[in-house]
């Protein structure tokens, strides 16, 4: 029987396992290979899934280290006709995430892909955005040289007038208030700006507003998930 790849989503905040669709668990009962961004994390997240699960009767393979060697691993788990479930660190595999390389060789192999549903912080910071959905774009992280940094924020506002369209970016958690600062300082007073924090989680916060408007706002995201969108008139 041939090879089937479950993309498997998982939790954006640990409390909020009610986001996942029961039927995963009927997929990974269908698998007998892992591959996943965190071992330790996916192997919480499963036993908290489907408790009867034993953990060590699947093969695992770690995503982000040594990808040249689990393309290997993974060509050889898909010519040996195994089920694979590839799992996300947070989220839906594939979305700014390095399960994507694995996802490029099962196409390339002709094995059937499986996404299935589950939450992805990206479209939900824009569902709750108010901004364009119709035209949007992720550009993933910004450059931490400020001066480049800068530069990546003027092209965003000229993309967005230019396409009306939502720009879509993330930093890392304890980078958030910097970056904010740089976008005030930056941007049109205009410009709006939606700020998405710890979806999913009992403190869930998304606003959009001005960037005159935000300056009068005192705000403090060090260290939490954050989604940045910008729209620019």
């Amino acid at each position: 029987m041939a090879s089937s790849i479950y993309l498997i989503p998982t939790v954006l905040d640990e409390t909020a396992i009610h986001t996942i669709p029961l039927y995963i668990v009927d997929a990974i009962k269908n698998c007998q290979v892992i591959f996943a961004e965190n071992e330790r994390t996916a192997r919480r997240f499963l036993k908290l899934m489907w408790k009867e699960m034993v953990i060590d009767d699947y093969e695992w393979h770690t995503i982000h280290k040594a990808e040249v060697e689990q393309k290997i691993n993974f060509r050889n788990c898909i010519t040996a006709n195994k089920n694979i479930a590839i799992m996300s660190e947070a989220g839906c595999p594939g979305i700014a995430d390095p399960g994507q390389i694995l996802i490029e060789v099962a196409q390339q192999m002709n094995a059937a892909v499986k996404p299935l549903v589950g939450p992805s912080s990206i479209l939900l910071a824009l569902m709750g955005s108010g901004m364009n959905g119709q035209q949007f774009e992720f550009v993933g992280y910004l450059p931490i040289d400020n001066g480049e940094k800068m530069k990546a924020i003027k092209e965003m506002e000229l993309t967005s007038v230019k396409k009306n369209s939502t720009q879509i970016f993330i930093e890392t958690p304890y980078r958030n208030d910097q970056l904010l600062e740089t976008l005030l300082k930056t941007c049109k007073p205009t410009t709006r700006i939606c700020i998405a924090a710890e979806l999913t989680g009992p403190n869930e916060y998304i606003k959009t507003k001005t960037v005159a408007d935000w300056k009068k706002e005192k705000t403090g995201f060090h260290k939490k998930p954050v989604i940045f969108l910008l729209n620019a008139v």
